[in-house]
């Protein structure tokens, strides 16, 4: 796809891609809110259903990035909200989670949408150095990718608190990555023909297990002002380095922004290490989105499922057009966020927790069975199991991403 400069000066177009990007940021904050449908996998729903659409590809394009944008502020909505543990288990749950538990639910959105939104104002002083240094290097990470990818690996491991951690993260590593050989390449019979493997594989690895975890939580206890106690010095180096590690691993394949995200821990202030989390999760969650169309632009190689969408519908690649699209997507998640976060948080809380917890595992085996079909039910049986292992053997689930990174390596 060749990239196309297409300056916006026609009144009529510039509000239908108005309309287009705010119709795509409802479809992203639902699907933001919806627990366990990841990003990649919601792109690729709307890239099935795109040539259906009488409208201008590039309309198209501003649509699926407006919603893939609002995704990255939303999702942490229900990540906050649902597999709460119970206090006792604070010390060995997310670093979101144990700032619900202290009550500081609603900071923890507003740490998350500044993450988010300094990301994405960084992108534009950052995007065309550290876009011109990936373009001249990525020849030579191409040609050696096993060994970037070996390294990335080594870094998790080596981050971990102790050396038994990081040896029960290198068996976890080793064991995502077996899973992900035998069941990425597999194409299911699923009832969605945008489905595949990795909704039920990540839904297992990452999502299902905090559920089981937090069955006999509390849920979410009652929250205290939305103050954000971080101080402002800190919470700029940590949502750079976050937006920074983010915008990197938007040119690397099998890297995620959780990734990113552990990449930029050396960063955070020992004082503020949950809040830094969140804010570094955030800010990395987006700057990735945003820096994978600027891989997508640079290097013709799509990074995530919305760039994947794109591709496949054959979106021009108007970049001012669709960065244009992007920041006002921005804006919108960043309200949104704002506004529905805390009455998420109020519903989560004074609902039965355990019938809530217990609801959302059952929807996201329907889930699981819509994109991939009952071999997708079956990998995400297998995968929460193998999901419930970190945290019992005192490492981060971080080492999981071998489900990605596992097969690259073997195919590098």
């Amino acid at each position: 796809m060749d990239p196309v400069f297409r300056p916006v000066v026609d009144p009529t177009f510039a509000v239908a891609a108005l309309a287009f990007v705010a119709g795509g940021a409802v479809l992203g904050t639902v699907s933001g809110l919806i627990p366990g449908l990841h990003a990649n996998n919601f792109a690729l729903v709307l890239a099935s259903a795109a040539p259906g659409i009488p409208a201008d590809p590039l309309l198209v394009g501003c649509a699926m990035l407006g919603a893939g944008v609002v995704h990255t502020f939303l999702d942490i909505v229900p990540s906050l909200a649902l597999g709460v543990p119970d206090a006792a288990m604070a010390i060995a749950s997310l670093p979101g989670h144990r700032l619900v538990i202290a009550g500081r639910g609603r900071e923890a959105l507003r740490l998350s949408a500044v993450g988010s939104g300094l990301a994405v104002l960084l992108a534009v002083p950052i995007a065309v150095p550290i876009t011109w240094v990936m373009v001249h290097a990525y020849p030579t990470i191409r040609a050696h990718i096993g060994l970037v990818l070996a390294a990335i690996v080594g870094f998790l491991l080596v981050t971990e608190s102790s050396r038994r951690a990081a040896l029960a993260g290198f068996g976890t590593f080793l064991a995502s990555a077996a899973l992900g050989m035998a069941t990425l390449d597999i194409e299911p019979n699923a009832p969605l023909a945008a489905g595949g493997m990795l909704a039920p594989l990540f839904t297992g690895l990452f999502g299902a297990p905090v559920l089981i975890d937090a069955i006999d939580g509390a849920g979410v206890p009652p929250q205290s002002d939305a103050r954000i106690a971080m101080e402002r010095r800190s919470l700029g180096i940590t949502a750079t380095a976050g937006s920074v590690a983010g915008a990197i691993v938007g040119y690397l394949p099998g890297v995620s922004a959780a990734i990113a995200a552990t990449a930029a821990v050396p960063a955070i202030p020992r004082s503020e290490a949950d809040r830094g989390f969140v804010v570094a999760t955030s800010g990395a969650s987006t700057s990735n989105t945003v820096f994978a169309l600027f891989a997508l632009f640079a290097l013709g190689t799509p990074r995530t499922g919305v760039m994947v969408a794109l591709e496949e519908i054959a979106v021009p690649l108007a970049l001012p057009v669709l960065l244009a699209a992007t920041a006002m997507a921005a804006g919108i998640g960043f309200c949104v966020l704002l506004l529905v976060g805390d009455t998420y948080l109020r519903v989560v809380g004074n609902a039965d927790y355990t019938r809530v917890s217990i609801g959302v595992l059952a929807f996201l085996v329907g889930l699981s069975f819509l994109f991939a079909g009952v071999v997708g039910v079956a990998t995400l049986v297998v995968a929460t199991v193998l999901g419930l292992v970190p945290p019992r053997l005192g490492t981060r689930r971080v080492h999981l991403m071998g489900v990605l990174i596992g097969p690259l390596l073997v195919a590098s």
